[in-house]
């Protein structure tokens, strides 16, 4: 269960040659009553969004970058 005060991660994700390309959207926060607030920097074309826990800043190089699945 999400708690109110948790930063969610908001990304736009798109299918591109060799695999998904995960473009950061914005940034949602939870209320007290469950409901999100959701503050977007770009909106997706395709008008899919996709929502999760915020991960912990990883710019380690040949990693794959901050929002990189875990190797």
């Amino acid at each position: 269960m999400l708690m109110a005060g948790k930063r969610l991660a908001v990304f736009s994700i798109r299918e591109g040659k060799g695999g998904s390309i995960w473009v950061r959207a914005g940034s949602a926060f939870v209320n007290k009553d469950g409901s999100l607030n959701v503050l977007l920097d770009v909106l997706p074309l395709d008008g899919k969004l996709h929502v999760r826990e915020a991960a912990e800043k990883r710019d380690t190089p040949g990693v794959g970058g901050r929002y990189a699945p875990e190797v």
